[in-house]
């Protein structure tokens, strides 16, 4: 990435304009998180509903803190292991983050993103920026700078090419709000290394209705082609003539499907991980009837792999 397309980035969102960043998890839609008027565009080009809230992203763990009100001992222990890295915390904020941001909640969600080239932007830019995944609400996540071109357009101003993202699944959400901390949403940083840190984390079931972090609507990160949940081996008439398959791994011979993608031939979560998003776009380009998807183990990044699947199975 050159200079001057970083200071071209840095003008636009102090401009108030939306650029696209990488960071380890997915591509973000970035805007000045202080400037409500360029967080509203987010909404527009997203189609995203006001009531659902943004993450905000900063530079370090300073100045992630420093929009939240009297961030408790945890939360610095917390940001101590794990940033820059994938993990969100949602606290009390501070009056300065616009309710734009946080959809008329009294606590934010921050982090502070593991990507060296938007670590480097959010130096130069000096303050923090929202930015939610750079697609379509309820689509796809972006992992490629290709994946955002193709879906947004000429809808951003500039789309920061960081290359492949690491991660490939959103960060996981730990909301420190309440008396025990409590997993808002599975991700990139597992449950049970947050566990080894800070000791048991409360895990309640989400109620869609009234959201308290991203990603937590049913019906999310949905490819355009049905999608079902099931085994290879005992597939549900309702594919369809034309399947396509996906299998985290290990690879095994399968039978009957058009298209197969393997996120993992040793079976390694965090390859899997990181394949998600693009084996589902390639298999939404297909031209299939159906996708089926095998779940994952329900531990480290399985959990977050299989949250992925079974919201992008609800239509």
């Amino acid at each position: 990435m050159s200079a001057p397309e970083l200071l071209k980035a840095v003008r636009l969102l102090s401009e108030g304009e939306l650029v696209a960043i990488p960071t380890e998890t997915v591509y973000g839609l970035a805007a000045n998180a202080l400037d409500a008027r360029a967080v509203a565009r987010i909404f527009e080009v997203k189609g995203r509903p006001h009531f659902d809230p943004l993450i905000v992203h900063a530079a370090n763990a300073e100045r992630a803190l420093a929009l939240t009100v009297a961030p408790s001992r945890l939360a610095y222990r917390l940001a101590e292991r794990f940033w820059p890295g994938p993990l969100t915390l949602v606290l009390p904020k501070v009056q300065e983050v616009p309710e734009l941001v946080t959809s008329g909640l009294p606590s934010v969600a921050v982090r502070v993103p593991a990507h060296p080239l938007t670590l480097e932007l959010l130096g130069l830019f000096g303050g923090p920026v929202a930015a939610p995944s750079a697609n379509r609400f309820g689509r796809i996540s972006p992992t490629r700078p290709e994946h955002v071109r193709a879906e947004l357009g000429a809808a951003i101003s500039l789309v920061l090419d960081g290359g492949p993202c690491v991660t490939g699944v959103e960060s996981t959400i730990l909301s420190l709000v309440g008396e025990r901390p409590t997993l808002l949403r599975p991700g990139g940083t597992p449950l049970e290394a947050i566990e080894a840190v800070i000791g048991a984390v409360e895990v309640p079931a989400a109620d869609p209705s009234h959201p308290l972090a991203p990603g937590q609507l049913p019906s999310h990160y949905a490819p355009r082609t049905p999608l079902l949940l099931g085994s290879p081996e005992r597939p549900p008439a309702a594919l369809g003539g034309r399947r396509g398959l996906l299998l985290v791994g290990p690879a095994r011979e399968v039978s009957g499907f058009e298209r197969v993608e393997v996120l993992s031939p040793t079976g390694d979560l965090r390859e899997a991980a990181a394949e998600l998003f693009a084996a589902l776009r390639r298999l939404d380009e297909a031209g299939l009837t159906g996708i089926l998807a095998e779940l994952a183990e329900e531990q480290g990044l399985g959990r977050a792999i299989n949250d992925r699947l079974q919201r992008a199975s609800r239509r």
